[in-house]
């Protein structure tokens, strides 16, 4: 199972090693900093800032993850486009959906990052009537159409599915890029930004879903989508029932061990230890935020693999005691294959039953 996880985590030849960056600029107007920045090059100094700055970030985490609620939501049909990231993208993909259409939902983000197209939010709409509704994040570097065949399953139980690109994905990339480089990267600024950007976003779709009606709402997210939907239900009462697809403690630790992060870790280890990545990033490291988490009745669901490469079993299993050590309302399934393999069969309808069976049944028990 590594053998075949690790040549799955390989197969691609264009992830790029980029230098350490702290990423100032992408801070200095967060709630927690407003313009007070480091007034030296130092870099012990800079990096006391990002610790302190985290700090304050896990302390008054409500106004850093707070917005105010976007007043440009709209439906608008586009051709539907994969925006492949592989190194070797399949052109009998994208003919599989040439003249194709779709709802998609548009809104201008609350974070602005400066790139245009990132700051346009996007999310496929999948509609089912009734009040139930689901929001969906894939994985880090998901094409735009990864998980769209679980909305489709979701509108079979009745449920509407709101398939979101989180930052830097899809239709939100820059020409720039042909990853999703900027979500998760060596720059700690960029990086932290992108997250809350992503976080606040979620909340923006349970916002529209709410003025359609929706009043059930709950969110799925898988490996890097996991985390954000973790923090963003911690910070919203609204997402009742939560599917974390993998789970991990902390993001530094995942960036530091994860065999798909290894080019990250290749900039960032010759200017910090694993510990200092940690406190770096540890804002958007959904293990703070438990005591948030349990503010409000939720139902959950973890799924995590025994042989996981990328979010190491021992870091999902520090979560899934922290779940039971405070009596959530929580299911945990394992299963035996890694982060790369989950997504292939038969271990991909496995995941499936696990997820569907629960979203049949926990819309109304919260």
């Amino acid at each position: 199972m590594h053998d075949w996880e690790y040549r799955l985590t390989t197969r691609d030849t264009n992830r790029v090693v980029r230098p350490f960056e702290w990423g100032l600029e992408w801070v200095k107007d967060f709630p927690t900093v407003n313009g007070r920045l480091p007034q030296t090059d130092d870099p012990a100094a800079v990096r006391d800032f990002f610790v302190t700055m985290n700090e304050e970030i896990v302390r008054h985490s409500d106004e850093f993850y707070g917005y105010t609620v976007p007043d440009d939501f709209r439906l608008e049909r586009h051709p539907i486009k994969t925006y492949q990231t592989g190194s070797d993208p399949d052109p009998r993909l994208d003919r599989k959906y040439e003249g194709q259409f779709g709802s998609f939902l548009r809104w201008t983000s609350p974070v602005r990052s400066g790139f245009p197209e990132n700051d346009q939010a996007n999310a496929r709409w999948f509609p089912a009537a009734g009040r139930r509704a689901m929001i969906i994040l894939p994985q880090w570097n998901a094409d735009a159409i990864s998980h769209n065949a679980l909305a489709r399953i979701f509108n079979k139980l009745g449920v509407a599915g709101l398939r979101l690109s989180m930052p830097y994905h899809d239709a939100r990339m820059p020409a720039e890029l042909s990853r999703a480089d900027y979500a998760v990267s060596s720059n700690m600024g960029r990086t932290i930004a992108a997250a809350r950007q992503a976080i606040i976003d979620i909340r923006c779709a349970a916002d529209w879903l709410e003025q359609q009606g929706y009043t059930e709402i709950g969110v799925i997210g898988t490996s890097l989508g996991s985390c954000y939907a973790f923090i963003a239900s911690a910070h919203d009462r609204r997402l009742k029932v939560n599917i974390y697809n993998h789970a991990s403690t902390y993001f530094g630790d995942v960036v530091w061990t994860g065999q798909s992060t290894r080019h990250i870790r290749e900039g960032v280890e010759k200017v910090l230890t694993q510990d200092e990545l940690r406190q770096v990033l540890l804002g958007i490291s959904p293990f703070v935020y438990f005591d948030r988490y349990e503010r409000w009745p939720k139902r959950s669901l973890m799924i995590y693999t025994e042989y996981d490469q990328t979010f190491l079993p021992e870091f999902s299993r520090v979560i899934a005691a922290e779940f039971r050590r405070r009596k959530h309302d929580i299911l945990i399934k394992s299963l035996p294959c890694g982060h790369y393999t989950l997504g292939e069969a038969p271990y991909k309808y496995m995941d499936g039953w696990h997820i569907c069976r629960f979203v049949a049944g926990a819309f109304g028990q919260v």
